[in-house]
C-alpha cells in the first residue's frame, strides 16, 4: 500500500504560474536593503559632522570672519572717533564671537549723550554702530552752563554754547512748598511736559520755561509775551484754550490758561 502523498500530509506546492522568490531569497532582500540604508545614513552623518566642524572652524578658527572695521552711523553732535573708542570693538577676534550687548552697555555708559543704539555684525569682517543721539528740549541754567534736558526728562550733557532754538529752563522753587513732595527731577520733567504740549507754533516762540512749583509753571514767547500754564495736567485742554486765545486776542500780551475751561488774556 502505497503511503500519503505530498499533498496527503498537508504540504502544498508552488503553483506553476507562481514568480515569487522563495522565502529565503525574500528576507536576503529586505536585509540588503536594511545595510543599504544603513550605510547611507552613516555616509550622511559622516558629511554633516564635515560641515558642521568646517562651519565651526571658519566662523571661529579662519582669518577671514574676524572683526577688522567698525562703521559708524547716526552722529551729529558726537564724532565717530569718540563712538569708536567708547564701543572698544575687540578688533582681530572672531566676528561670530564679538558680544553685541556688552559693546552697547559701554556706549551707553560712557556716552550719556546716546539715547540707543543697535550694534549689528556686517559680514564678513565689519560691526556697524547706528547710533540715535538724545536732542535737548531745554537748557537748564547753572551759572555760566547749559545742562542739556531731552524729552524724557534726562540730563545728559553740559554745554557752555547753548544749541539754537532750545529755550531755557529755570528753577526758582528754593521756597516753593510743593519741592519736598515733588523734587527736581519730578519738577523738571514737569517742565518738559508743558513744553512738549505747547502747540507748534507758541513752541518756535518759546525761549524760557520757568517753574517756580508743581502748580505754577510759565512759559515766556518772543515780543515780550507771557504764557501762564500753571500745572503739567490737562496739557491738551490748555493747548486749545491757548491757541484760541492767541486767534482772538493777537495783541496781548499775557495769557493765563492754569484754568483751561476759564482762560483769560491781559495787556492788549
Amino acid at each position: 500500500m502505497a503511503g500519503p502523498t505530498t499533498a496527503d500530509r498537508g504540504v502544498s506546492k508552488p503553483s506553476a504560474g507562481s514568480s515569487g522568490p522563495p522565502p529565503g531569497r525574500r528576507f536576503g532582500g529586505i536585509g540588503r536593503l536594511r545595510g543599504r540604508l544603513g550605510t547611507r545614513t552613516v555616509l550622511l552623518l559622516v558629511a554633516a559632522l564635515v560641515l558642521g566642524g568646517g562651519t565651526v572652524w571658519a566662523l571661529y578658527g579662519s582669518s577671514w570672519l574676524r572683526a577688522e572695521r567698525v562703521e559708524v552711523a547716526g552722529v551729529s553732535v558726537l564724532t565717530p572717533e569718540q563712538v569708536n573708542e567708547a564701543a572698544r570693538v575687540p578688533l582681530g577676534s572672531p566676528l561670530v564671537s564679538v558680544d553685541t550687548d556688552g559693546i552697547e552697555g559701554r556706549l551707553k555708559k560712557r556716552l550719556p549723550r546716546i539715547d540707543s543704539v543697535e550694534v549689528s555684525r556686517s559680514w564678513p569682517d565689519g560691526v556697524v554702530l547706528d547710533v540715535t543721539e538724545r536732542k535737548p528740549v531745554l537748557l537748564l541754567e547753572q551759572g555760566a552752563e547749559f545742562v542739556e534736558v531731552d524729552a524724557k526728562g534726562v540730563r545728559f550733557a553740559t554745554v557752555t554754547e547753548p544749541p539754537k532754538g532750545v529755550p531755557r529752563l529755570t528753577m526758582d522753587v528754593a521756597a516753593a512748598p510743593s519741592l519736598g513732595r515733588f523734587g527736581p527731577d519730578r519738577l523738571i520733567a514737569a517742565a518738559v511736559r508743558v513744553r512738549g504740549d505747547l502747540p507748534k507754533a507758541v513752541a518756535a516762540d518759546a525761549r524760557k520755561v520757568a517753574v517756580r512749583s508743581y502748580d505754577y509753571i510759565t512759559v515766556e514767547l518772543t515780543e515780550g509775551r507771557t504764557v501762564v500754564w500753571g500745572s503739567p495736567e490737562e496739557g491738551e485742554l490748555k493747548a486749545r484754550a491757548l491757541t484760541a486765545l492767541m486767534k482772538a486776542a493777537p495783541k496781548s500780551r499775557d495769557f493765563d490758561v492754569s484754568a483751561p475751561t476759564a482762560p483769560s488774556v491781559a495787556g492788549s
